[in-house]
């Protein structure tokens, strides 16, 4: 079974710290000073990746495919349901993008 993150600390936020977020949650965007962060052009986002930490949640089920198709998967070496994972994920993401 997977455990969850760790915490990084295991003090909670005092009065003042808690005082502190709550002012800066409260200013306006207009407030807030950008000036140490370079502005991201269209060209970082299109090199942009996802997070590669990032796990999305596995759901098991189950799907009927065709024999051939297993075959064809299985051939390839161990590991074949995450390989049939990639190839929806990146149909999906493909969809995605012309839908966008």
């Amino acid at each position: 079974m997977r455990k969850s993150a760790k915490r990084t600390t295991t003090s909670v936020l005092t009065i003042a710290q808690r005082r502190e977020l709550a002012a800066l949650a409260a200013l306006p965007d207009g407030k807030i000073d950008y000036s140490d962060i370079p502005p991201l052009t269209e060209k970082f986002w299109e090199n942009a990746v996802r997070n590669p930490f990032y796990r999305p949640v596995k759901q098991q089920l189950t799907v009927r495919l065709d024999a051939d198709v297993i075959v064809w998967l299985r051939r390839q070496g161990g590991g074949y349901q995450t390989r049939l994972n990639a190839l929806l994920r990146s149909a999906m993401l493909r969809d995605l993008k012309k839908s966008a």
